[in-house]
């Protein structure tokens, strides 16, 4: 489903399966924790990467299974959903606009100052405008390509529509509401001494909020003492022998 229609179906550029899967093994465990509470029993929780990936199909099998739908790529905007896409600004960034419900499609309409196109026939409701997708695309794009990004994001954030820009890692970084939240947070990081910039504790608890110990990256051999000596309980004798022979 990635990708542009006639086109190869790219890589997803983040590792999604790994972050799925723990998150639903957390999800697993905690629901394994509470019947043990109530049974007494412990159970085995299985996790995989692909299958955390299927869980957020959405409607992809249903779609397929009543209606022999198979969805196919769609590039940057959902096929038959109206306007929900990006477009680009005067300045060549990229703003994401989505106004497909009814009523939020004649705010945008007010708010490009083109009140007339929330009546028109082509537009004038959720169906017409999936059927007209093109055609409405390049009205929006002709509009928000004459503006800048702040422009655009604050004329439709006043009018009540969604928007948001479409950010570089630089930019996120630098976002005011992601440091507000503390989702740009320091994380200690062992190999390069000093601290790095990494996402914060999600979800943020009210009463008993998250922390950081550190960026999860050990230098080589940092943790030795610890296994060989906490874990596996060789004297410090021991390892420094071992040390010795090039065995640690």
């Amino acid at each position: 489903m990635n990708g542009f229609p006639g086109g190869p179906p790219p890589r997803l550029a983040l590792s999604l399966g790994d972050s799925l899967a723990g998150m639903f093994a957390a999800q697993g465990a905690l629901a394994a924790l509470y019947r043990r509470t109530v049974t007494g029993e412990g159970q085995v929780v299985d996790t995989a990467l692909t299958e955390s990936c299927l869980a957020i199909q959405e409607s992809t099998i249903p779609d397929y299974d009543v209606g022999g739908v198979v969805r196919g790529p769609s590039g940057t905007r959902l096929e038959g959903i109206a306007p929900s896409n990006i477009y680009q600004s005067a300045n060549g960034s990229w703003v994401v606009i989505a106004a497909n419900q009814d009523t939020v499609f004649r705010r945008l309409c007010a708010a490009m100052g083109s009140p007339e196109l929330a009546t028109d026939g082509r537009f004038a409701n959720h169906v017409a405008r999936g059927r007209n997708q093109d055609e409405l695309d390049k009205i929006i794009g002709e509009w928000a390509g004459k503006r800048q990004p702040e422009e655009i994001i604050e004329t439709l954030s006043q009018a009540g529509v969604i928007s948001g820009p479409i950010n570089t890692v630089a930019e996120v970084v630098r976002d005011p509401q992601l440091q507000a939240r503390g989702m740009i947070a320091d994380h200690w990081d062992e190999r390069v001494q000093r601290n790095v910039k990494g996402p914060g504790v999600v979800p943020v608890l009210s009463e008993s909020p998250g922390t950081i110990r550190n960026a999860g990256s050990a230098r080589p051999g940092q943790h030795n003492d610890e296994v060989y000596g906490g874990l596996l309980g060789r004297s410090a004798q021991e390892l420094e022998t071992l040390r010795a022979e090039g065995v640690l």
